[in-house]
């Protein structure tokens, strides 16, 4: 077990991303909303400083604040992945904000205040450091949802998301009171040391379990509680939604492995049921229910559920391999993500955003670049050898395999050969129908950075993978140690 350590140190990227927040907030209020691009660069300055604290940081586990604040190895990977994700977010809204009459300096200080709430949840050693952690990143993303206030859409998204958030957040606060009252306890440590001096846990406990799982699960929109997701990602402005599917999706499922490995390693056999349920909803209905959609932003709403399907395995199979094998896949999904949200930010005719699927028509011979940087996202998804989509894929089912969960990593690969459908429909649009309307050649600096480094992490995985897997094998060593105390 750690010793107590009240060194604040440990949370100095916390602190770093807290004080900027509060400064660019001070400095926006001053200078007005005209002086929003130097706020999104402070921004992105501050997140900077926060990787590179990350990346710095002894190796070990500490845990501060009463206990309620852990760091580790698997803190360390997990909060690098948070931060460039949050970058990369904040980078592909610079040019969209702008165009779309959103520059307002509140944006990038909202996504900092968000991003300080995902470090929290991966950090979070308490089941009261969670909610926190939780509701600190949820408080800002539901104005951001509804940040573009004139557009019908994105107020009935930003609405939807707070009712359903709302909902998700009592039952993960009940599933958090069941626990404290049958282990007397809210931190994970004691949790572990409580359920393993007992022979048999209560069913109080089961039951607790279960709401606290479905808090969990909304969070990473898994089935059956993602109803909020198609809709919000649909409403929401683009580059939010992109924000929504790379950053937040990374910090919820870090934090659904700390909270189940953590408090709860010594009664896998008692959760890992829920956690199957979970992983083969999420990928039959992500697989099946993309498959008619027709704006783009709701096809990778369900694609996102499916990924999430096939991150749980991972989870569900435990262990160090299982762990490792969630890490890498979240790597892979953030540069997956990112790109091809660029690639939908940059369509656009005559000045207006195009989010139909059919309007792809012909893009291979309109946009030769953007339609080959959205073909290689869609081969990468669907999981075609050797772009990293398929070794993401490939480390969660050798994961439930070693973990002799055949029936799950079959299920699987039938809902990957299904969901290949629809990545390759986008394909054969772009570049076997009739050309549409021509769209914008001019694509932002900004943009053209996103999409050449995600493509080229996409296409050269397979080249560079060893720093990532050995640092997602030894993130994955530290959760599993932590939870055996």
């Amino acid at each position: 077990m750690a010793q107590p350590s009240h060194d604040f140190a440990l949370a100095a990227p916390e602190m770093v991303l807290a004080a900027a927040a509060m400064l660019l907030l001070m400095f926006g209020a001053f200078r007005g909303n005209q002086a929003t691009r130097v706020v999104a660069w402070g921004a992105l300055a501050a997140l900077a400083i926060a990787l590179v604290l990350v990346l710095q940081a002894p190796a070990g586990r500490a845990v501060s604040f009463a206990d309620m604040f852990v760091v580790d190895g698997f803190a360390h990977f997990a909060k690098a992945l948070v931060l460039l994700a949050a970058a990369l977010g904040i980078v592909m809204s610079l040019g969209f904000i702008r165009r779309e009459g959103m520059e307002r300096f509140e944006y990038p200080v909202l996504l900092l205040l968000a991003t300080l709430g995902m470090l929290m949840m991966v950090s979070a050693n308490d089941l009261l450091a969670l909610y926190l952690g939780i509701e600190l990143q949820s408080l800002a993303l539901y104005v951001v949802a509804a940040f573009q206030r004139d557009n019908l859409r994105a107020s009935e998204a930003g609405l939807k998301y707070f009712v359903l958030g709302a909902v998700a957040s009592g039952m993960l606060l009940y599933g958090c009171s069941l626990i404290y009252g049958f282990t007397g306890t809210t931190g994970f440590d004691a949790i572990a040391a409580t359920l393993k001096a007992q022979p048999e846990p209560p069913l109080g406990l089961i039951v607790g379990i279960v709401f606290l799982t479905a808090g969990l699960a909304f969070k990473v929109s898994a089935v059956p509680f993602h109803m909020w997701t198609p809709d919000v990602y649909e409403g929401a402005p683009t580059p939010v939604t992109a924000f929504f599917a790379i950053a937040p999706k990374v910090a919820a499922l870090a934090l659904f492995c700390r909270a189940m490995l953590t408090p709860f390693a010594a009664i896998v056999a008692d959760w890992q049921q829920i956690v199957v349920f979970l992983a083969i909803a999420s990928m039959l209905l992500g697989a099946f229910a993309a498959i008619g959609q027709n704006n783009i932003k709701r096809l990778m709403a369900y694609s996102s559920i499916g990924h999430v399907g096939y991150a749980l395995i991972g989870l569900a199979a435990g262990g160090a391999g299982g762990i490792q094998a969630i890490l890498i896949y979240l790597a892979i999904y953030v540069a997956m993500n990112a790109g091809t949200f660029a690639c939908i930010l940059c369509m656009r005719v005559r000045g207006d955003m195009v989010e139909g699927v059919g309007d792809l028509a012909g893009l291979g011979r309109n946009q030769p670049l953007l339609a080959l940087a959205l073909a290689i996202f869609m081969f990468s998804m669907a999981g075609v050898p050797p772009l990293a989509g398929f070794f993401g894929k490939f480390y969660v089912f050798v994961a439930a395999i070693e973990a002799k969960l055949y029936v799950l990593a079959v299920i699987g690969v039938l809902a990957s050969a299904v969901g290949a459908y629809y990545y390759l429909r986008i394909v054969k649009l772009m570049y076997f129908d009739e050309p549409a309307e021509a769209f914008e050649r001019r694509v932002g600096g900004e943009m053209a950075a996103v999409l050449v480094v995600t493509a080229l992490f996409v296409v050269v995985f397979a080249l560079f993978a060893a720093p990532i897997l050995d640092g997602a094998g030894t993130a994955a060593q530290a959760l599993v140690a932590g939870g055996k105390g």
